[in-house]
């Protein structure tokens, strides 16, 4: 099993992959279909942005990618996990593996807006639950979350 970054021609697996990870936590297909723009991993933003992907036996089972804010804050974007590989450790292997790439960048802060169903996941990751937005969906919260970075 190994992590790498995702090619330009990976976007179709990894919005699959967004997609299914989003159903898994109870979203219809018609609200999934509503979010197919924010869902979908263009060409374009693998090329623009930090992409990494997790392979098993030339499988794609999940990936994250981050966005530097400016030069003291990361955004991470997306971390999603196939959902039968859900529960199995890949997403905490996947941001650990997140930490380690950024240690040496300088940056203070992650930042992320949490899928509600995996605030628990990043708060037992060390992310601190900052404030939150509503959704589209009426009483819908995300959750805005943040982990001090000391170098």
């Amino acid at each position: 099993m190994t992590i790498e970054k995702a090619k330009i021609t990976d976007n179709e697996i990894l919005t699959l992959i967004t997609k299914k990870s989003k159903a898994y936590w109870g979203y219809s297909a018609e609200q999934i279909q509503k979010w197919d723009k924010n869902l979908t991993i263009s060409q374009d933003y693998i090329r623009e942005n930090n992409v990494f992907k997790l392979v098993d036996n030339d499988l794609i089972l999940g990936y994250y990618s981050y966005v530097f804010k400016d030069e003291k804050v990361i955004e991470l974007d997306n971390l999603f996990i196939l959902p039968e590989h859900i529960g199995k450790g890949f997403g905490k292997q996947l941001l650990l593996d997140f930490l380690n790439r950024i240690k040496e960048t300088g940056i203070e802060k992650i930042t992320l807006d949490s899928e509600p169903n995996a605030e628990e996941f990043y708060a037992k990751m060390g992310f601190v639950k900052i404030g939150e937005f509503e959704t589209a969906i009426k009483k819908r919260f995300m959750p805005i979350m943040e982990m001090k970075f000391i170098n």
